[in-house]
């Protein structure tokens, strides 16, 4: 089954065997495209002795740490063929990702994306409130995964309207506009973690307002960090938001500019699930041998998108843990997991992990 044969089915569809067969095939087809287009990426595979034909899972295929697209142009095509550069967030001074697109793997991204969150979502474009202020996607030096997340899920959403002004105040009036004339309809709402904390739910705290946004599926992610520092759990987090605004349908998810577009999605049961187009593995520390279910380990991410670059197995900065697999109680196939936080003296880094160290 190829990617667009895929494309034609639920994103959360396959058992294990099956899955597992079709990653095994599509990320040894790319792994071997990455080794002769990619000079420095075909040195780290010949560095490690990679054979593909003794590759029989995916599970063997070499990875490599996510933190080399810091240090290194990892491209595997004609810098002519680049129609997009993706550059993680950072703080100043610090190294961030650079990611090279070309129009095939970009499209990919979209079109995955787009399978992924309406499973969640339903196929109907809402009216979106984004949480956060517009400055964000016209400053293309602020121009990074923050705004392309911005971007990616607004193709989501109808008549945008941003919650937050250029000074990251609440603008109440453009809020309560958007809220008066979408009254009774479902609505979208996007942003990162920390922000709606930070910027949205404590100023309403502070206003001593609440909006009724009980009509509202709350997308987020990003910023737990912080959020940890301030002892805030996400079932803290989701009742406060319920407190102030009525919001009871919120999903959070994991991601990274790294590989876009294979999102994990949090169900209504609390778990983050693995698509069809990709796939999360915990790894030792001591070893990298593969965790147990329900052992931390170290987060790799799989995916079969990454076709102008060499993303497609990463080991991750993140600690996280398998919960179990195909039984999730929500229905969806596939793994399901958590995420338990960066890896001890990790970088900070990420969307909005990045702007809450501002705050420290």
């Amino acid at each position: 089954m190829n990617y667009s044969e895929l494309l034609e089915i639920p994103p959360f569809s396959l058992d294990k065997r099956e899955k597992e067969r079709i990653l095994t095939e599509k990320l040894k087809q790319l792994t071997q495209k990455h080794i002769e287009s990619c000079a420095a990426y075909r040195n780290m595979m010949r560095a490690v002795g990679y054979d593909g034909d003794k590759i029989k899972n995916y599970y063997d295929l070499p990875f490599i740490p996510v933190s080399l697209f810091k240090e290194m142009e990892l491209c595997s095509v004609d810098k002519s063929e680049v129609f997009k550069t993706m550059t993680s967030s950072g703080t100043t001074g610090q190294a961030v990702s650079r990611i090279f697109l070309d129009r095939t793997t970009a499209g990919n991204q979209q079109k995955t994306l787009v399978k992924i969150v309406t499973d969640f979502t339903g196929a109907a474009r809402m009216p979106m409130l984004i949480i956060d202020n517009p400055s964000v996607i016209k400053n293309r030096a602020m121009f990074s995964a923050r705004g392309a997340g911005i971007l990616g899920f607004s193709i989501f959403g109808a008549d945008k309207t941003y919650a937050l002004d250029d000074d990251m105040n609440i603008d109440l009036e453009a809020v309560e506009a958007f809220l008066e004339k979408h009254k009774g309809k479902k609505i979208l709402l996007f942003g990162f973690t920390f922000m709606i904390w930070q910027h949205f739910y404590k100023k309403l705290l502070q206003l001593d307002r609440k909006i009724d946004l009980s009509n509202g599926i709350l997308i987020h992610g990003g910023g737990w960090k912080k959020l940890v520092s301030e002892a805030v759990s996400q079932e803290e987090f989701k009742q406060r938001l319920t407190d102030v605004c009525g919001l009871w349908d919120i999903h959070d998810y994991y991601g990274m500019v790294e590989q876009t577009g294979c999102v994990y999605m949090q169900c209504e049961c609390g778990r983050l699930h693995a698509s069809i187009f990709s796939d999360v593995i915990t790894r030792r520390a001591k070893d990298f041998s593969v965790c147990e279910n329900g052992e931390a380990g170290i987060i790799e991410v799989v995916s079969m998108l990454p076709e102008s670059y060499p993303g497609h197995c990463l080991l991750t900065e993140d600690e996280g843990v398998i919960l179990g697999e195909d039984d999730c109680p929500c229905g969806r196939k596939g793994k399901y997991f958590k995420v338990n936080g960066r890896l001890k003296n990790a970088e900070i880094r990420g969307c909005s992990d990045t702007y809450a160290a501002k705050f420290q």
